[in-house]
């Protein structure tokens, strides 16, 4: 397989630069003393007999405040196939941000895929899910959103001040971000909004899971909100498959399979109590697998890979889609410190646009390749994809040791397209639950998608040319066709790409661009799951995540998901015991 020389950190680096402190493990296992491995759960007559109110699969940003919220009240299991995130360096520290991206091994928090469209992804496989290892922008889902999902207004007003009291800053506000901030001003995208959670059309500061140390507080750390006589947390726990008593009307859930960290199988049971459930939040790349590998899913395709049908249905897996990115690097002429998102253009041209910059390592660090939205983007080979050989690699990576340390400042301009229309599909290749599934994403399938990136690009050209931006680079119209032209050669995607072509920006959408992991759908509400998530044609089974989301709330995700979280535990919880017996929030 040919690799991409953006994303792979080369093995060499790794033994050096991707480093997990072990050191005293007291200070969380004090503060979360029920989560323990896999290995250590028993399967016993006894375990089986009582069995658990709710078991929750994936212990990810929505699945964390869920099973936080249900253990106040109910004993509860979360399945987590990852590891902790409170030791491993990569994922709690800013500068490291872009290390775990790079990280493609088995032990990574992060989990490299390419969708069949050609372009670089990444997984979460890490207690905090996608919250242990994402940029940290935190902002809210607009009112109207609200409104068109049908939530409780109420509600969730209540349920995101508890995700931000406990893991929100407001982040520091660096000079590129500043410059960024006053730029989209200038270039029309008005009004200012300040420092909001909120989600207003116009330039807004959002808030961060990253404190004033540059240290990520993630979803993870909502589980200190949980009853530790009534939770449960396995890590390396590797869900297989739900399993069914098929003997009724309908399928019923009775457990889930998982494996542990030396590969040995285990069945943790719901309990025969009316109310207890299995409630799947795996992601959107996660929940539709696990459904399939499960028996839920199309027929036709499920027989094919011997997967006994525990029931049909045609649109698991269905109308996924992802958010296209397209993004441009802009050379500073001073040094900048680093930052990753903390400002937003909300605009009305169906576009986002954020920004980040600097690198947080060493000198010594440049000899290795750094993932997505490292600042050396601008500075990668214009070798075209057919001809990323090994020995073009290697060579790459000789001749990177020579890159001056200054060509490393600089930052991205993103331009996300706020509500794409273009759908895909994902499908099992096996039934391996470790592996990835085949995801396709259909970017820009849709023309309306496309003049959205248009649009978003006109506006990154009118950014960079900003009075703002002149304290950092000079750019005129020859040198914005230059970064328009390093975007495109560098190596941000396997899709053949027309080199050296700014005259068509449809094509400059098409041939640059990547993810920003904003992935949502394949269990839709009104075709896989109903308005309370619960998997319609199954009982005692439900999917609270992104996967049921038809459009990704807010410029970014991970604030609302964590509010759903909440939200559907505490809603749970009140239509099980009553609002006065209930939490209250």
């Amino acid at each position: 397989m040919k690799l991409s020389l953006f994303i792979f950190l080369i093995s060499s680096c790794l033994a050096t630069l991707i480093t997990t402190s072990h050191g005293d493990y007291k200070p969380w296992k004090t503060r979360y003393p029920f989560i323990r491995q896999a290995s250590s759960f028993s399967s016993s007559s006894d375990v089986k007999e009582k069995g658990y109110d709710y078991i929750v699969v994936g212990g990810g940003t929505a699945g964390c405040p869920l099973a936080a919220t249900l253990s106040q009240k109910y004993k509860v299991l979360l399945l987590e196939r990852g590891d902790v995130p409170f030791t491993n360096r990569n994922v709690s520290f800013l500068s490291n941000f872009h290390l775990t991206l790079a990280d493609t091994s088995s032990t990574s928090a992060s989990q490299y895929f390419v969708s069949s469209d050609g372009v670089y992804n990444a997984r979460a496989r890490v207690l905090g899910g996608g919250s242990s290892i994402n940029a940290g922008f935190y902002t809210r889902a607009s009112t109207s959103y609200v409104k068109r999902v049908g939530w409780d207004a109420k509600l969730v007003n209540e349920s995101y001040p508890w995700v931000e009291k406990q893991i929100v800053h407001e982040p520091m506000f660096e000079p590129w971000q500043r410059a960024v901030h006053d730029g989209l001003l200038e270039a029309g995208v008005s009004p200012d909004n300040g420092f909001t959670y909120d989600h207003l059309y116009g330039t807004k500061v959002g808030g961060t899971i990253f404190d004033k140390h540059g240290r990520r507080h993630s979803a993870a750390e909502l589980l200190v909100s949980a009853n530790p006589k009534n939770i449960d947390v396995l890590i390396h726990a590797r869900a297989h498959k739900i399993t069914f008593d098929m003997a009724g009307k309908k399928p019923r859930v009775v457990g889930v399979v998982f494996k542990d960290e030396n590969g040995v199988h285990h069945e943790a049971f719901i309990s025969r109590r009316q109310g207890s459930e299995v409630i799947v939040t795996c992601g959107a790349i996660g929940s539709p697998q696990l459904l399939l590998l499960s028996g839920i899913g199309p027929k036709a395709d499920l027989e094919k890979l011997n997967i006994s049908v525990v029931h049909d249905n045609k649109f698991v897996g269905k109308d996924i889609s992802d958010n296209p990115m397209n993004a441009i690097y802009v050379p500073f002429n001073k040094p900048v410190k680093q930052s990753l998102i903390e400002t937003v253009g909300i605009t009305k041209k169906g576009v986002y646009i954020e920004a980040s910059s600097g690198y947080g390592q060493s000198k010594d660090s440049i000899s290795c390749h750094h993932g997505i939205a490292s600042a050396e983007i601008g500075q990668l080979s214009s070798i075209p994809p057919n001809q990323r050989t090994h020995e073009a690699i290697e060579s790459y990576k000789r001749n990177k040791k020579d890159i001056p340390y200054e060509a490393f400042q600089g930052g991205f301009i993103l331009s996300k397209i706020a509500n794409p229309k273009s759908k895909g599909e994902l499908k099992l290749v096996n039934t391996n639950s470790d592996d990835n599934p085949s995801v396709t994403f259909n970017y820009f399938s849709h023309v309306q998608d496309l003049k959205a990136c248009v649009n978003g690009i006109r506006i990154m050209k009118k950014l960079v040319k900003s009075t703002p931006f002149l304290s950092f680079t000079q750019c005129d119209k020859k040198t914005v066709d230059k970064l328009l032209n390093m975007s495109i050669t560098a190596n941000v995607n396997l899709i053949p790409r027309h080199t050296n072509d700014t005259k068509s920006l449809e094509q400059f959408c098409r041939d640059t661009v990547i993810s920003i992991w904003h992935y949502h759908g394949g269990c839709h509400v009104g075709q896989v799951v109903n308005t309370n998530y619960e998997v319609m044609g199954v009982h005692r089974l439900r999917v609270i995540d992104g996967s049921t989301l038809d459009q990704s709330p807010g410029t970014n995700p991970q604030a609302t998901v964590m509010m759903m979280g909440r939200y559907m535990g505490v809603k749970i919880l009140r239509e099980r015991l009553g609002k006065t017996k209930g939490l209250r929030t």
